[in-house]
């Protein structure tokens, strides 16, 4: 059983979170962002709070 899991998920081999969300965003249009990035500017970290608090309601951590 552990040899078809391994190849299900990729083997040993772990992908870089940010590889990860490329590929997401490339393949399947989906992204995935903090708001917290920092290569966001004031006004983008606005709007990624906007559109996670419409799809998905508050955070819980207590933000905002």
């Amino acid at each position: 059983m552990m040899g078809l899991s391994s190849s299900i998920y990729g083997g040993s081999t772990r992908r870089d979170p940010e590889t990860v969300k490329r590929d997401g965003w490339r393949e399947m249009g989906m992204l995935a962002v903090s708001a917290s990035d920092p290569r966001l500017s004031w006004p983008e970290r606005e709007l990624v709070l906007q559109l996670g608090e419409k799809l998905y309601g508050g955070p819980s951590n207590g933000r905002r």
